[in-house]
């Protein structure tokens, strides 16, 4: 697209819109649709148009209110997922449904999504993460017959272990579907659990890496310093909310708050903050490139937000003693990283 001329970014940006949604619903943080705007007004002026959501977020309202802004008149384009709450309910922000990736389910629930949305079609659907209930060979088949009648552009995956990437590919190959030509997972400068098995096997099928995740959902920004710390209600790591225990269970402990406190130590030294720290790795040292199709998402709940880490993933590569913090950092964690896969 044009808008690629203006991007100042190393890699590719994708707007994740999480934190969009009705008051009340979990994850949301921003209700009002001028805010939403505004944020994607900044997001746009930087260059980039790609949008993620998922039928998940906000309880579904995410999708609603994006449905609401005219995004296609903006020079948006729209990704969505669905996530099979049949294989893991805490991971589900959808009530008491029951969501597999039957074909089914799948129609169904894409057509939801696409009501939402507003649209009779979309660039990219991902399968959120697995249903290993459902046999990948009936999923795949009713992902292709979507695809086929038009309803998304592109077909993305989330959350598999490296061995199922490989075997979805082989299924879709065998019978000429459409393949996956995304790959959605957590990576960042303290979780680098993609790079040993999934990153390789990516590559080997040609798949672009999606990073999400980038600031650890704010635990990469200096905002939490220990386990007793207060953490505002309804925030990522509230523990009253299913994505809080998450969240929680993800980097909330001991080696993780050490690890962080050295890295706060080097990033007063450079006079850096932690996200921007967090930012300019994943742009310049970690296994992603833009030639590979690799894209940094990233979420916001207000303005300032969004344009102060647009500014910090347009800045160069991090100093030799502030990478070999992290990379110590990383290696003092790593026994006590949970799985990039659900």
């Amino acid at each position: 697209m044009a808008a690629e001329n203006k991007q100042k970014s190393v890699l590719n940006i994708v707007m994740g819109a999480m934190t969009f949604g009705e008051e009340g619903k979990e994850g949301a943080r921003v209700h009002d649709l001028k805010d939403v705007e505004a944020i994607l007004d900044i997001f746009q002026a930087h260059g980039h148009y790609e949008i993620d959501t998922a039928r998940t977020y906000s309880g579904g309202t995410s999708e609603e209110y994006l449905g609401k802004i005219n995004w296609k008149k903006r020079g948006l384009v729209m990704d969505t997922k669905l996530y099979p709450n049949a294989a893991a309910t805490r991971f589900q922000g959808l009530g008491t449904n029951r969501i597999s990736h039957s074909p089914e389910d799948l129609r169904k629930y894409l057509d939801v999504s696409l009501k939402a949305l507003q649209t009779d079609s979309i660039d990219m659907w991902y399968l959120h993460g697995p249903d290993r209930s459902t046999p990948y060979e009936v999923t795949l088949k009713a992902v292709n017959d979507l695809y086929k009648e038009g309803k998304f552009k592109r077909f993305g995956i989330s959350n598999y272990m490296s061995w199922e990437v490989a075997e979805i590919v082989g299924i879709c190959r065998a019978n000429g579907y459409i393949q996956p030509t995304a790959y959605q997972g957590i990576y960042n400068a303290i979780h680098r659990k993609v790079e040993p098995e999934l990153f390789p096997c990516l590559r080997k099928f040609g798949i672009a890496f999606y990073e999400f995740n980038p600031l650890g959902g704010g635990f990469f920004t200096g905002r939490y310093r220990s386990l007793e710390d207060a953490v505002e209600p309804g925030s990522r790591f509230d523990p009253n909310k299913g994505q809080g225990k998450n969240y929680r269970a993800r980097y909330w402990n001991e080696p993780y708050f050490r690890a962080l406190s050295t890295i706060e130590a080097v990033a007063q030294e450079h006079n850096l903050t932690m996200a921007e720290i967090a930012l300019r790795w994943i742009s310049h040292h970690s296994l992603m490139k833009r030639e590979h199709g690799d894209a940094v998402l990233i979420g916001a709940s207000s303005t300032k937000h969004i344009e102060q880490n647009l500014i910090d993933l347009e800045k160069g590569p991090l100093p030799e003693e502030v990478l070999k913090v992290l990379d110590e950092a990383w290696l003092s964690v790593s026994p006590y990283a949970a799985p990039y896969f659900h």
